[in-house]
């Protein structure tokens, strides 16, 4: 037996919900966590026929990338296909879990990753590193503790630096107070004015993590209070962030490229950019869904192409002839993430049938001459 919450939990795991866009609405849209899973539905979009399936199916949690809702509601009617999918989930008994732009924000077994994987690339990183998510916390500890709480802390989620862990920054010094009747001291005695020496811990936490490392430090601390500080930092994070850039294997010509692109990706038609004075293509960024926004950021970074797609007519021209800009769908370019989450949900739980749509969601249809 697996309930819903157990599911949410693999799936934070991999990508934590306060990484999403400020914007989004990822997490579980319908449903009561405590409900135990009988057959799990992954999907790109939450539609009608998505809910039908889950239905003939007897799936009771679908698993969808795009959020079924996005802006609130003040009325139910099923007036629009969004009212009516969420009465069709609630009649059923199906939840419903969006995993959004947190997924396409994490470096590793990310939307942008699975598509980098399949293209082959090598050394990715992420294109636009996300700030404001790093914490740094300070705490201060006697000097004969401070190995218990600082492994604690590890141990929680703190500490770790692009491609180290067990960060930290220790300081001695001299800690004072005086506990009162109530108070029942470890050190000291009450009423008595007491110095004792201390050392000054820091370590980065990122948002994720803050509770559960703040817990552990508490629980493996010596005082009774725990004096600590929580900073916002401005520094990036490395690993979560918008958009990936890597480089190929081997360089390729700019027309098998395409054919590549449009192969791996099915699309039937790719929108690009010409850029005249490329001869071969070796260094490519990419982004899952909408990433006009990020073409300044494949520029800077010296790539060859980026792919994306949902370009504007006007955003083709922000290329500058500095790199070929390839749309090739916005389905197209995040089809393979159901099978993202379809490999992390089977390699956690065998107790239950977890199930790919058969339905292609993608509302874009194609005309050919």
């Amino acid at each position: 037996m697996a309930t819903i919450v157990e599911v949410i939990k693999v799936l934070e795991q991999l990508a934590p919900v306060p990484y999403q866009e400020d914007y989004d609405n990822s997490g579980l849209i319908v449903g009561n966590i405590s409900t135990e899973v009988k057959s799990i539905l992954v999907c790109l979009d939450t539609t009608e026929e998505v809910i039908a399936e889950a239905i003939q199916l007897g799936a009771n949690l679908i698993i969808a990338h795009h959020p079924i809702l996005f802006k609130g509601l003040k009325k139910i009617t099923g007036k629009t296909y969004v009212e009516r999918v969420l009465i069709q989930a609630i009649q059923n008994d199906i939840a419903i879990y969006a995993i959004h732009t947190n997924l396409d924000n994490v470096l590793h077994s990310g939307v942008c990753s699975k598509m980098g994987e399949k293209l082959g690339l090598l050394n990715t990183q992420i294109l636009s590193p996300k700030k404001g998510i790093l914490n740094k916390i300070i705490t201060y500890v006697p000097t004969e503790h401070i190995d218990i709480v600082q492994q604690a802390m590890f141990e929680a989620g703190a500490g770790k630096i692009g491609n180290y862990d067990y960060c930290s920054f220790i300081q001695a010094g001299t800690g004072t107070f005086r506990a009162n009747e109530k108070a029942n001291p470890s050190f000291g005695k009450k009423g008595d004015f007491h110095r004792e020496p201390e050392l000054k811990l820091e370590l980065i936490c990122p948002d994720p993590n803050i509770s559960q490392v703040i817990s552990a430090m508490k629980k493996a601390h010596p005082y009774e209070e725990v004096a600590y500080d929580i900073i916002k930092l401005e520094n990036v994070n490395q690993e979560i962030g918008s958009g990936l850039i890597g480089e190929l294997p081997e360089p390729a010509s700019k027309k098998e490229f395409l054919h590549r692109v449009a192969t791996l990706f099915k699309s039937d038609i790719i929108r690009y950019t010409e850029v005249k004075e490329l001869k071969e293509i070796k260094k490519v960024a990419l982004c899952g869904g909408a990433g006009s926004f990020l073409v300044s950021r494949a520029i800077n970074q010296k790539a060859d192409v980026f792919i994306s797609a949902d370009f504007k007519y006007h955003e083709f021209f922000d290329a500058e002839n500095n790199l070929m800009i390839l749309d090739i769908g916005h389905y197209e370019s995040e089809q393979y993430t159901i099978d993202l989450l379809y490999d992390v949900l089977s390699q956690n739980f065998s107790i239950f049938a977890i199930h790919k749509t058969k339905v292609n969601t993608n509302p874009v249809q194609y005309f050919h001459l």
